[in-house]
């Protein structure tokens, strides 16, 4: 090949570049998209090389007949000089859509194939971890880097989207940007990193990464007070819902409270918390359970069992008797009123026996 330049010229859709070969006076064909040689045909065969200065001002064009090259003013659209071909610039070529320049080697008789700036990018991106739970925190993480055979680091920002939401937006260090967040909610979510570009790499946008969420586990604990209590007393049952790590959030919705298999009754969650107050509760044992039946973002879940112990409550009894004073024989009417002592409340049912110091004189049935 001596000093004589490879002229180089690229098919219109670029698929394609024909890289004159004057030693033996043929072209090679390039396949573009495999930069493989796939022909060899002589050079009358081949288009005409033509290759542009980079300021475009001058055309370069070779005249295979008797070995000089033409230079244009592309302008002027005329030809200002006729030098030999040994003269002549290395030959270069563009692709039609501006990414790649094919560059004659005039030393090995080889082309190098190189992509202009601003030079093409590939971003990848990760999300982890996945699957995730709601309110969890997500790493995202985007990897820009260069197409080969072009080296170096791109700089720049990256935008994170979940569809066409902007989630945020990282920058890039050492081709690396990440993005932490904890916003995403429950379901599939499709995401990208869209990187912007600088002054000498392109921007490009990377696969969509599917990530997934979960409904986050929740935890519910019971206490009732006071503990014990005694027949009618009110009892305040309290309720706590929080989120089970790594779900972070406060979950919303109601909260069902039993007696065993028996609801006593539905508290709404404000803050994480639901109460119910009753008086129900008979004496005795009771076996007290709260149940969250979940919502959106966390599942349910049922709290340990809380015992709650109800004795009987106190009672007070009046008694009084009338007429008195009374004489011999005349009928006397004795009434006891028995109530509840607080915080018993109720009204005592059953029977009464009335008595003259030690001696029975009756019983009487309480009617309200």
């Amino acid at each position: 090949m001596g000093s004589v330049p490879l002229e180089i010229t690229v098919s219109p859709d670029g698929s394609q570049a024909y890289v004159a070969n004057n030693g033996d006076n043929t072209v090679s064909v390039i396949d573009t998209a495999t930069q493989t040689v796939t022909a060899t045909i002589p050079v009358g065969n081949a288009p005409v090389g033509v290759t542009v200065s980079p300021d475009g001002a001058q055309a370069y064009v070779t005249d295979n007949n008797d070995n000089t090259v033409s230079v244009i003013d592309t302008a002027g659209q005329t030809v200002t000089a006729t030098i030999p071909v040994g003269s002549a610039p290395f030959g270069i070529a563009i692709t039609p859509d501006g990414t790649t320049a094919y560059i004659a080697n005039n030393g090995d008789a080889t082309v190098s194939i190189t992509p202009t700036a601003p030079f093409p990018t590939t971003t990848t991106l990760t999300s982890a971890p996945d699957p995730s739970v709601f309110g969890q925190t997500k790493t995202l993480t985007a990897t820009v880097t260069v197409v080969p055979p072009i080296t170096g680091s791109p700089t720049g920002t990256v935008d994170f989207f979940d569809g066409a939401t902007l989630l945020g937006t990282g920058t890039l260090v050492g081709g690396t940007a990440t993005l932490t967040t904890s916003a995403l909610t429950v379901g599939s979510h499709s995401l990208t990193a869209v990187y912007s570009g600088d002054t000498d790499f392109s921007g490009s946008t990377s696969p969509v990464d599917t990530q997934t969420v979960t409904q986050a586990a929740s935890a519910t604990t019971l206490t009732s007070a006071p503990d014990p209590s005694v027949y009618g007393q009110a009892k305040t049952l309290t309720a706590t819902v929080t989120a089970v790590p790594p779900g972070v959030g406060t979950p919303t919705g109601t909260v069902d409270f039993f007696d065993g298999a028996t609801l006593l009754g539905t508290g709404t969650l404000v803050g994480g918390t639901a109460t119910l107050t009753t008086s129900a509760l008979t004496v005795g044992s009771h076996s007290l359970t709260a149940v969250y039946s979940g919502d959106t973002d966390f599942a349910g879940s049922t709290s340990p069992v809380d015992t709650q112990t109800v004795s009987q409550a106190a009672t007070t009894t009046g008694l009084t008797s009338a007429p008195d004073p009374s004489v011999f024989g005349e009928a006397k009417t004795l009434t006891a009123t028995v109530t509840a002592v607080p915080p018993g409340v109720g009204t005592p049912t059953g029977t009464v026996d009335f008595f003259d110091g030690a001696t029975l004189l009756g019983t009487g049935t309480l009617v309200g």
